[in-house]
């Protein structure tokens, strides 16, 4: 996160809006600095990346669903608006600790011993880290003691839109983004790579939750797709992965996706339509 603080401090925050006076390696600048940085590009990667989803992938047929909430995507819009600026206090602070070197980020790809070769270990390592720690986090947040205060206000999008990706209670939303901070304390990662994946996984939080079910065959079995998360939403005991199946399946709470066995949400919603036709002849 120091590359996107020392682009802001150059071009905006020292010219135009600190007093020069202020030194740009500050604590309380620097955290301010972050939490304008992050809450901006949390709001225009949400916003751009779901707005997107919802007009060119989203099938608006789900939206007539019986399980779709009045103004629903209003509802989501505005749950999640107002709850990032709070997931972003404690995330700024982790962001803080990196820019001031406590955690394993580097500059320079020649300081991995395997080289360039490292992006695709680094990334192949983050993901699979990643989903197992999301996956213990998130099971545990079904249990009742915390499910109640703490998840359930993102299970009420039963049938969710891709504006219901990021829409948590804010304590919910830093637990499941902990796993993506905690790696760079642990283990060597590029600053560029980690920028990447930062935004990857936003990208791909919208896409479990974009109603687009289709998969190619071949990764099915593999891939916790929107068709997995769906039935999360649906059915709550049952696929708690993030990227992947594969804790789902050693945890046993693996749900094979109803809509690949046409039981899915828009199947209800075809036959709805159906039934209302036979209805009107």
């Amino acid at each position: 996160m120091d590359i996107a603080l020392d682009l802001a401090d150059y071009y905006i925050f020292t010219p135009y809006i600190y007093p020069s006076s202020w030194p740009e390696n500050d604590l309380i600048r620097q955290f301010i600095s972050l939490l304008i940085i992050v809450n901006i590009g949390g709001y225009v990667l949400y916003l751009s990346t779901a707005t997107l989803s919802y007009f060119f992938i989203y099938d608006h047929r789900l939206l007539k669903h019986p399980q779709i909430l009045e103004n629903q995507v209003a509802k989501e819009i505005s749950y999640t608006l107002k709850s990032l600026i709070w997931m972003s206090f404690p995330t700024c602070l982790l962001f803080l600790l990196e820019v001031h070197g406590y955690s394993n980020l580097y500059d320079d790809i020649h300081q991995s011993k395997l080289g360039h070769f490292s992006i695709v270990v680094d990334t192949v390592s983050f993901l699979f880290f990643t989903d197992m720690l999301i996956y213990w986090i998130h099971r545990y947040l079904h249990h009742p003691w915390l499910y109640r205060y703490i998840h359930k206000p993102h299970h009420k999008w039963k049938i969710p839109t891709p504006f219901a990706s990021h829409a948590f209670h804010p304590i919910d939303g830093f637990l499941q983004s902990c796993p993506y901070h905690i790696y760079p304390f642990l283990f060597p990662l590029h600053k560029y790579v980690y920028l990447a994946l930062f935004v990857f996984v936003n990208i791909w939080t919208v896409s479990i939750h974009d109603g687009d079910f289709r998969v190619p065959k071949v990764i099915e079995p593999i891939i916790n797709g929107s068709a997995h998360h769906t039935d999360h939403h649906l059915f709550f005991n049952y696929n708690y992965g993030q990227f992947f199946t594969l804790w789902d399946r050693f945890g046993g709470s693996f749900r094979y996706p109803s809509a690949f066995e046409g039981t899915g949400p828009l199947t209800d919603v075809l036959k709805l339509q159906e039934c209302a036709a036979k209805k009107k002849d």
